[in-house]
């Protein structure tokens, strides 16, 4: 329909793990850019967004990589934030992580947990996850977490699952989960279960080299 308009929160939960560097290098060198090519993107297929904020969940391994396991942004509206927004992301780099799989579904849970706009008649609430490993199963080390764990995340899988298809946390209508991730656990479980949910399936450990930025954008604009 032409002339829809959206309040859009996006959140970015990326893998900045090592073999992961191509991908991050796309965001940085795209993320200056990212309101207006969204927004062309979105007219081409008769929408618009009104009021666009980001918000980035760059996360490792809590069990290898201590206070570098994970780091969060507050939301940026862009394009009035575009410089804060690049200036978060150009630091991350790919390191670090061990081998698979990673804390994906921490950041998950993090990203479900943000501070969503509850403003605007037609509103999206988006997570991207980006990640080419399969994920921690969230009881590991039930009885023993890392000393910098997060608190108060889901226990289980049962749990996260709740989560999301609750109403505690996100919009039943504006919520949707796009993922970027090999055919593993728990990635197909939730493409398979979850509802508002997209998984483009990848290669495990290839840094989803083959993610296009044009392909992102567009899986986006058709998910608002």
């Amino acid at each position: 329909m032409q002339g829809v308009t959206y309040s859009v929160d996006i959140v970015l939960c990326i893998d900045t793990t090592g073999s992961m560097q191509k991908l991050i290098d796309k965001v940085k060198t795209n993320a200056l850019q990212f309101y207006e090519d969204l927004q062309q993107c979105m007219e081409e297929k008769g929408k618009m967004i009104d009021d666009l904020r980001i918000r980035v969940v760059a996360f490792r391994d809590y069990y290898v990589d201590g206070d570098n396991a994970m780091r969060t942004s507050p939301f940026f509206r862009l394009p009035q934030d575009k410089e804060q927004f690049a200036t978060f992301v150009n630091p991350l780099q790919a390191d670090g992580g061990g081998d698979e799989p990673e804390n994906s579904l921490e950041a998950l849970a993090l990203a479900m947990q943000s501070e969503w706009a509850r403003s605007g008649d037609k509103r999206r609430q988006l997570i991207v996850m980006w990640t080419d490993a399969s994920a921690h199963p969230l009881e590991k080390q039930a009885e023993a977490k890392p000393g910098n764990y997060p608190r108060d995340l889901p226990h289980n899988f049962d749990e996260l699952t709740d989560m999301w298809e609750g109403q505690g946390y996100m919009s039943m209508a504006a919520k949707r989960l796009i993922i970027y991730a090999p055919d593993a656990y728990a990635w197909t479980d939730m493409a398979n279960y979850w509802n508002n949910t997209l998984h483009y399936p990848s290669k495990a450990g290839d840094g989803l080299s083959g993610v296009d930025y044009r392909t992102i954008l567009d899986a986006i604009a058709n998910s608002v």
